[in-house]
């Protein structure tokens, strides 16, 4: 008789422990529960620390594992040292990073100024470089682990008016691949969520312009904004055994944008 596969067995994240960097809120914190869900302890990190800590008792109440809060800045090296550190002393391992905290600034090239353009690059692309530094060594000690950074649409695709972000999200896409190549000899699986135009409270303030109408939910397959728990499926899947054959892959959960 042959060996039974795994199946579901494959998402089981039980005993392993995940830092979810924004993940007080929108996507981070519906991944965060995700892989709570699952089993995994958590990690919330973000700078408001009191935000942080009613977002990790709700995952803590709702699914008995241990969440916690850590208040950081994540383009501060130091910060973000301390935020590793932590997270060794309270969850005795780091298996599961996210770098789900990003913002985004909107507008003509000729309208955003250069302070503009470099927060977004400093907090998108920096601050997720500096977490996947500070979790490498720990990971390649332990033999393994998962790294998940979250990309976007519009680092596969252009458009108008989003340079600061458009670049920012294209260099996570890179630096995705370039680090899953360096990382694979050590077990360690690199890879990124590109989601489509989910209501987060980044875009709540555009949700009912016409811009986003016709060119943001006008661009998907299904025609409407994403749901949030329609993002834990890909994290779960990337946290998890189930990616274990995955390096430098771009998950695309769009609604189709990217498929047109």
């Amino acid at each position: 008789m042959k060996d039974t596969l795994p199946g579901i067995k494959l998402f089981e994240l039980k005993g392993k422990s995940a830092i979810i960097t924004g993940g007080s809120k929108g996507l981070g914190f519906a991944m965060a529960a995700g892989l709570a869900s699952a089993g995994a302890n958590v990690l919330l990190v973000n700078r408001n620390q009191e935000e942080g800590s009613a977002a990790a008792n709700q995952i803590k109440e709702n699914y008995g594992v241990k969440a916690e809060a850590f208040a950081a800045d994540i383009t501060d090296e130091k910060q973000v040292g301390d935020m590793v550190k932590y997270a060794q002393e309270n969850f005795n391992s780091t298996d599961i990073l996210i770098n789900s905290a990003g913002i985004n600034i909107r507008g003509a090239i000729d309208e955003v100024s250069l302070e503009d353009f470099e927060q977004v690059m400093k907090v998108n692309v920096t601050g997720s470089w500096l977490c996947c530094k500070a979790v490498t060594p720990i990971m390649k000690e332990q033999k393994g682990g998962k790294i998940i950074n979250l990309a976007s649409t519009l680092g596969l695709v252009g458009l108008a008016n989003r340079t600061p972000y458009t670049s920012s999200k294209g260099a996570v896409v890179q630096m995705t691949r370039a680090l899953g190549l360096e990382l694979a000899p050590f077990n360690i699986n690199v890879n990124a969520i590109c989601p489509g135009p989910f209501l987060t409270e980044m875009n709540i303030p555009i949700a009912d312009t016409p811009e986003a109408k016709n060119f943001i939910v006008g661009a998907t397959a299904l025609a409407r904004w994403g749901e949030l728990k329609e993002i834990q499926g890909a994290a779960l899947f990337l946290a998890s055994e189930a990616s274990n054959y995955m390096v430098g892959s771009m998950v695309t959960v769009d609604g189709g944008w990217t498929a047109k």
